[in-house]
């Protein structure tokens, strides 16, 4: 059996004297495809700091396949929000995908254009391949920074919102790459989009301070509206059921 790619035991952080995270334990398999949901505040990109090694833990500990986080950010993909990007930097949209196999020496390995190349026609902005990335519509610049955290190969691929504030074309684009790399490589997936996760992912990660997982049909619709109470089964009636019954 593989080791687990993420093992996090008793993980806390606070800013300050207030506490976003609190005991968070969790275990993710090698391949798994994790949803993550919860309220603005709490806790969510600070766990995905935690786990990328940008931000020194507190109290726990946090391995990414068997090592601390810092030693494998050369195998972890990140995708961020598209509005987190300047996106009047002075460079190409080839130039940006190149960016994800740049090395710590600042060089590329072997055949990187040509299998940059390869994303941007998967995700079919060849035809922009020489404009200004400051050019592209939200949706084609969302594709851009996928086509990036890929290039390198990552065995683990994290995303913050990387459908919102995009066309629906872009959406389905997005959501079916995740698909057809399904089961290669551990997905983490931020969205307030409950209904892409419960199609989709394996298990939903629900951080509001504390976190707790629940199989994708144990999330009722409440959630899609922000109210994140204990989730609850629903029947074929789709009578609402507490999972403590």
């Amino acid at each position: 059996m593989n080791s687990p790619a993420i093992t996090i035991s008793d993980l806390s952080h606070a800013y300050e004297k207030m506490t976003v995270l609190q005991g968070v334990n969790l275990e993710i398999a090698q391949g798994e495809f994790l949803g993550i949901i919860g309220p603005n505040g709490g806790g969510k990109t600070t766990l995905l700091r935690l786990i990328m090694g940008l931000l020194p833990i507190q109290r726990g500990k946090i391995t990414l396949f068997g090592k601390e986080p810092a030693l494998m950010r050369h195998r972890i993909g990140y995708v961020p929000q598209v509005n987190s990007i300047d996106r009047d930097f002075p460079i190409t949209v080839l130039e940006l995908v190149m960016l994800g196999a740049l090395t710590h020496r600042f060089s590329y390995p072997p055949h990187t254009k040509e299998k940059a190349l390869e994303l941007l026609d998967t995700f079919k902005l060849s035809p922009h391949a020489s404009k200004a990335f400051s050019s592209l519509s939200g949706g084609l610049a969302q594709k851009a920074l996928l086509a990036r955290a890929l290039l390198s190969d990552p065995d683990l691929l994290i995303l913050d919102e990387p459908t919102a504030n995009v066309d629906p074309a872009s959406r389905i684009a997005i959501a079916e790459e995740l698909e057809n790399i399904r089961g290669e490589k551990t997905i983490l997936l931020v969205t307030h989009d409950l209904h892409i996760i419960i199609e989709r992912v394996d298990r939903i990660l629900c951080v509001q301070t504390q976190a707790n997982t629940y199989l994708p049909d144990a999330v009722c619709e409440h959630f899609a509206l922000g109210l994140y109470h204990t989730p609850m089964l629903l029947n074929r009636n789709r009578n609402e059921i507490p999972l403590s019954l």
